[in-house]
């Protein structure tokens, strides 16, 4: 007993320490008996204040230290345990004088202080206050939480104020006093963290061969429990700090019995083990976790543990050295000295806890963890690889070995987002362990697994995932493990989508750069300005392959786009070049977004004067290497040095890159300290002063790189040359304008400027330069829109020669966008007294010739016809809204009515006209321009928010009938245009519907579900091209997805206004589902008008209509096989259920479409599909009809808002349709289970109590 009092006694000066803190939990008779002990508490304060290396310290602290750990008692129990220490070792304790005595083995003690729980740790000992253990109450805790407050253990756990170190130091002399009794205390604590209040005895509790049964026992009692609570996944309040708590007490207890010697000559490892290692393959969950989290933590105390024994091995393996060295130094004989007897004893005392921590470490692995980190609940699957990630950090000598490396490699492809984020997060912690990056079992893992790391990199779902793995391959390529097709493909993701995923991957690019960078500086003794030119070309190069690579990539998918490149201006005639000019001058490409994700890793970006410098070198013109030759600017004969000379698509690139970094730049300083924006605006401003007519020079005849010079001054402080008095350089930057304007019709560069021009336009200080230059602009337009028509006298049938029609389109395209941002409705009419021709004249007639249907002439037709609708925009916003009018008030109305009326007729006969040849571009532009005409001068838009009359109230223009019809059936065959586009893109379905649900539903296994379901929502692509999953992938997709929804959202905005009368919507939910999700946004649109329409105003007969239509439609494409799923109908009916319905708070039912209309739509539907059964019952068409009766899956939905009452109704029109068709329904054929559950949702509606019906109904609301 004097023993193990002895090998207490490292920690009575701490608890002492903790007596000075307040804390009074423990005895003070137990802390005089203490005090009394055989060890002197001046050791004990040296050994607190000893540091953790206890590798640093010299032989002499190191051969002291050891004695420590050494006296261990035998134990009754653990008979496995032969190697317990001889007593006689305990010997020496008594007269030990160093002050460090006992250092290296408390190495393992502070060391958990270091994991997750630090914080927990050191607020836990600071909060140590009669005050905050009197607010804990065991028993107030116990009736809340219904678990026993009898543990002790637990209840320490549980109390916030409780210090965990007294506790565990109590703990460990009272399982040296009465083991038995103690580790059914530990037992016990361990079922109450799961929740259980039955208990075990200290005979019970060593009774190894009965810990089965008694849990089984114990899991009955739970069993019959349905929801019973546990510490871990509780949301009470009170279990907050729970988990935490648990993980300090275990570090703690398995850290101080180590230091004590009690781990290893005790039964507690035993002992927990047993008992751990079965609750953790409970069916129960609360047990199966629990122990799961426990074994993992003692492991992860264990790891600390063992590798401070690994350094105590360490040093003493060093002293034996040196102590041999001196011996033969000294040629003293072959009998041992005593210092190497004390050292060979040391020696394999600490192989000895080497072995046993060994055999501890195996036990949990092979017990728990083996077994559960494949466990079907996902949140132990993520404990255990989060665990794992721990081990390899704090035990990487043991860990890092591929029997355990494996383990994290094939939860890369769970399901689970969280258990794969878990195991990159391991990975992590792994390749953080660079000493053992070389290791093989390392090297063989990143071989087997790098290929999955970078395919989760790229295409993983989940945003989190893939930034880890970034990093983890960042790590893995900082030792050179990385293929350089894996390392490209990453680089790729610094154009990713996902701005988390850009960040993410800059510090990988920069690796690459730098690499670069030094292949080019080989041979070289560069000075700083060519380096960083160096730099920059690098940078150029590496952007250019990799924006190639994308666009490899890209053409493989449409090889239409093979030869495009981006910006590429009149080589790319296409009808859907309109898309260009509504990107915007403000759009974001490749490039700056490289920069956004670089700015902050690489150093030369910021230096935007450098970068601009090197731009206006002429780089066409090689020399030789006179890098060190000439001006920093490289003006006037300097030669242009190999290593940095740019290629065009590099300079491209470089530029477009200038522009970011400008931007980037201005937007870093905003907010700034005050005068620093200024500053900056100033020294861009002046610097682009003396660039912009160089690169205006340089580059006039690449579309491309002149886009992006044009967007230069909207980055100047134009009042600048103003203050400079340098007028005439910014008159001539507006001639250079002008004359980039007049000679380019790329969409790119006529839409940046416009928007430069506008940006000028803004600059009041500078309004009579604009004023001048902006009409001389329009001057020429008008001269060079008279001189390409000049001599024809009828343009609408005259011949144009192919460069005739190529000019015409150029000054179209020119006037859209210049009248895009101005009025020039007098411009327009200007006809010098009758002199000339005016420009609507010229238009007009230009227009006209779309009706001869020429495909060459198909945009010049659409910019002219865009140019004559803005001229009526812009002057709709001269009309008053005045009754009265003056006399040229009412020429002005007249005048705009005939121009109007001209225009809209041409728009008729082009987007709906029966004997029109028009060309498919000019029928979609006639189309948007008439009905963005309609919704201008609609009726129903003629009055304002506040009440008063619009001026376009004036001149009321509406669509009869007829027209709306042939509208509707305008944009019916745009979506069949679409839809077989969208299907010719994506390869079609291998089977029916039946078929696919079947294999699908058969699939399983982790490799399938993690292919398929970590996406989040788990759903898959099923139907090739007609499934709203299919994204487009490829430039010329997304045109034209640009292109239709432009079609399909102007045709939703007249619905909106009440140009189109909104029963033609079923045109546009009759596709829902079909062609992506921007489209089924615009059928979420109309839901919400007839919502409105029923619920509101009435209409609730024209909703029947639209409902059952819709339906109808939708299933009619997978009756005739054109949608081969049923899966659009059944969305499309749980959409349109929500506009019979509004729901409030807790899905009560605050208003309802009225019970007639619901069951007018059921009735209706049931009619059509009983028809339909009938039809191919009688024709022996046993699979189309097995496909109608699938229909009843879209019924179910609308039975969600039906009451008894009317489910009656419904009930018996259906059995009504079943009789009339004499369709025989067989009770237990699988076809036919649509129909059942139809019938058993209807008997369910039927039961409902009539008092429980919705208050609010459309006739209650009539009346009120």
């Amino acid at each position: 007993m004097a023993d193990v009092d002895s090998s207490q006694e490292p920690r009575r000066s701490q608890r002492e320490k903790k007596q000075r803190s307040h804390f009074v939990s423990v005895d003070s008779t137990l802390l005089k008996r203490k005090r009394s002990d055989e060890t002197t508490d001046a050791s004990d304060n040296e050994e607190g204040d000893s540091p953790d290396t206890g590798s640093d310290h010299d032989a002499a602290d190191v051969e002291d230290e050891f004695d420590a750990p050494k006296p261990k008692q035998k134990s009754p129990s653990k008979p496995g345990r032969k190697p317990k220490g001889p007593p006689p070792a305990k010997k020496p304790r008594v007269a030990k004088k160093s002050v460090a005595i006992k250092a290296p083995a408390k190495v393992s003690a502070p060391k958990p202080k270091k994991t997750t729980t630090k914080p927990t740790t050191t607020t836990r000992r600071a909060r140590q206050n009669p005050a905050a253990a009197a607010g804990f109450d065991a028993e107030k805790v116990a009736q809340d939480t219904k678990i026993s407050g009898d543990n002790p253990l637990f209840n320490a756990i549980m109390n916030p104020a409780a210090a965990l170190q007294s506790t565990v130091e109590d703990y460990l002399e009272s399982l040296s006093r009465a083991p038995g009794l103690s580790l059914a205390e530990l037992v016990n604590c361990i079922l109450r963290t799961c929740g259980c209040n039955d208990t075990v005895n200290g005979d019970e509790v060593v009774d190894y061969d009965g810990v089965v049964d008694a849990l089984d026992n114990f899991t009955e009692g739970l069993k019959k429990d349905d929801s019973p609570i546990y510490p871990l996944t509780s949301k009470l309040p009170v279990f907050k700090r729970f988990r935490n708590s648990l993980s300090e007490f275990l570090e703690r207890l398995i850290a101080s019995s180590a230091e004590l010697g009690s781990l290893y000559t005790s039964d507690l490892m035993a002992t927990l083990q047993t008992w751990v290692v079965a609750m953790s393959s409970s069916q129960l969950r609360s047990f199966r976790h629990t122990a799961t989290v426990i074994a993992l933590e003692v492991e992860t105390a264990l790891c600390d543990v063992a590798a401070a024994v690994e350094k105590e091995a360490e040093v003493v393996g060093r002293q034996r050295e040196g102590e041999r060295k001196r011996k033969a130094a000294a040629n003293k004989g072959k009998g041992g000295t005593a210092r190497e007897k004390e050292l060979e004893s040391k020696a394999a005392e600490i192989r000895e806890r080497r072995a046993n921590l060994a055999e501890f470490l195996k036990e949990f692995v092979d017990g728990v963890f083996v077994h559960r980190y494949r466990d079907l609940d996902p949140n132990i699957r993520s404990e255990c690889v989060r665990a794992m990630g721990l081990w390899f950090k704090k035990y990487p000598a043991h860990f890092l070995d591929g029997a355990y490396l494996r383990y994290v490699g094939w939860v890369l492809s769970d399901a689970q987002t969280q258990v794969r984020l878990e195991a990159v997060r391991a990975l992590a912690l792994a390749y953080d362990q660079t000493a053992y990056i070389g290791a093989a079992a390392l090297q063989h893992f990143t071989e087997r697994f790098k290929p999955r790391l970078v395919e989760m990199a790229v295409g993983d779902t989940e945003l989190p995932v893939r930034v880890a793995v970034v990093q983890v391959l960042q790590a893995i390529d900082g030792h050179g493990l990385l293929e350089d097709e894996q390392r490209e493909r990453l680089c790729l993701l610094l154009f990713d989508e996902e701005a988390r995923v850009r960040k993410a991957v800059g510090g990988f690019v920069r690796g690459v750069w730098e690499e670069c960078v030094e292949e080019r500086l080989v041979g070289k003794k560069p000075n700083s300005r060519d380096r960083q030119r160096i730099q920059f070309k690098a940078l150029g190069i590496l952007l250019v392959k990799w924006g190639r690579a994308l666009d490899k990539a890209a053409s493989d998918v449409d090889s239409e786009d093979d030869e495009n490149d981006l910006g590429e201006g009149p080589s790319k005639r296409t009808k859907l070049q309109e898309v260009t000019t509504l990107l915007g001058s403000e759009r974001k490409g490749r490039v700056p977004l490289a920069v956004e994700a670089l700015w902050d890793e690489l150093e030369p970006l910021r230096d935007w004067d450098k970068l601009l410098d090197m731009l206006l070198l002429d780089h066409s013109a090689g020399g030789e290497d006179s890098s060190t030759g000439g001006q920093d600017s490289g003006i006037g004969g300097t030669g242009i040095d190999e290593a940095w000379r740019l290629e065009e698509s590099e300079e491209a690139v470089l530029l477009e890159m200038l522009i970011a970094v400008l931007r980037k730049a201005r937007a870093d300083v905003v907010g700034a300290k005050k005068g620093e924006d200024e500053s900056l605006d100033s020294a861009i401003t002046r610097a682009l002063i003396k660039a912009l007519p160089r690169l205006f020079v340089k580059h006039q005849t690449d579309d491309n790189r002149m886009a992006d010079v044009l967007l230069l001054p909207q980055l100047m402080n134009l009042d600048l040359y103003l203050e400079m008095r340098m007028m005439t350089a910014y008159a001539n930057i507006w001639e250079d304008i002008n004359k980039q304007f007049l000679s380019h019709s790329s969409p790119v560069v006529l839409t940046n400027t416009v928007a430069t021009i506008r940006y000028m336009m803004d600059a009041t200080s500078l309004s009579n330069t604009n004023s001048t230059k902006i009409i001389e602009l329009e001057d020429e337009l008008a001269t060079s829109l008279r001189d390409a028509i000049a001599g024809r006298d009828e343009i609408e049938i005259a011949s144009f020669s192919e460069d005739e029609v190529l000019c015409l389109y150029a000054i179209c395209a020119r006037l859209g966008a210049l009248v895009g941002i101005r009025d020039m409705t007098a411009w327009m009419e200007e006809d010098e007294g009758g002199k000339q021709s005016s420009a609507w004249d010229i238009l007009s007639a230009l227009t006209e010739r779309g009706r001869l249907g020429y495909k060459e002439e198909e945009l010049m037709v659409d910019r002219a016809l865009h140019v004559l609708a803005l001229h009526i925009i812009w002057k709709a916003r001269n009309l008053t809204a005045a009754v009265d009018l003056n006399s040229a008030e009412q020429q002005f109305q007249n005048r705009l009515r005939e121009q109007r009326d001209s225009l809209i007729e041409k728009l008729l006969e082009f987007a709906v006209g029966t004997q029109s040849n028009t060309a498919e571009g000019v029928r979609r532009a006639a189309f948007q321009n008439l009905m963005n005409l309609h919704i201008l001068f609609c009726p129903a838009q003629s009055m304002a928010s506040d009440g008063s009359r619009l001026p376009t109230a004036s001149l009321p223009l509406s669509l009869d009938d007829e027209v709306q019809y042939r509208c509707a059936g305008f944009i019916q065959a745009e979506i069949e245009r679409y839809a077989d586009e969208l299907e010719f893109s994506v390869p079609a379905p291998a089977g029916g519907s039946e078929e696919d649900e079947e294999s699908d539903g058969s699939q399983s296994g982790d490799d399938v579900n993690a292919k398929q379901t970590k996406g989040g929502s788990g759903k898959r692509r099923q139907h090739g091209g007609k499934d709203s999953v299919a994204r487009p992938t490829s430039r010329s997709q997304l045109e034209k997805e640009y292109a239709f929804m432009g079609v399909i959202a102007t045709f939703l905005r007249a619905i909106r206004a009440g140009v189109i009368h909104f029963r033609h919507s079923v045109t546009i939910l009759t596709h829902y589902g079909r062609l992506g999700p921007a489209f089924d946004m615009c059928s979420k649109v109309i839901v919400e008008i007839l919502r409105e329409e029923g619920m509101y105003k009435d209409n609730g007969a024209v909703v029947v209509e639209i409902v059952c239509q819709a339906l109808s439609d939708s299933f009619t494409l997978v009756i005739e096989g054109i949608v081969h799923t049923e899966d659009h109908t059944v969305a499309l009916a749980k959409l349109l259920a929500s506009c019979l319905v509004i729901r409030g708070a807790q899905l009560s039912i605050v208003r309802k479409l009225d019970g007639p209309h619901i069951v007018k739509i059921h009735t209706t539907a049931l009619s059509w599909i009983g028809k339909k059964l009938v039809t191919y019952e009688s024709s022996k068409n046993k699979k189309a009809r097995n496909r109608a009766i699938l229909f009843f899956k879209a019924l179910l939905p609308l039975l969600s808002s039906v009451d008894s009452r009317d489910a009656l109704t419904i009930k018996a029109h259906l059995d009504q349709v079943i009789a009339q068709g004499r369709l025989e329904i067989s009770a237990t054929a699988k076809p036919w289970d649509p129909y059942r559950a139809y019938e058993k949702r209807l008997a369910t509606a039927m039961s409902k109590d009539k008092g429980n019906r919705p208050l609010c109904s459309m006739n209650q609301h009539a009346h009120v």
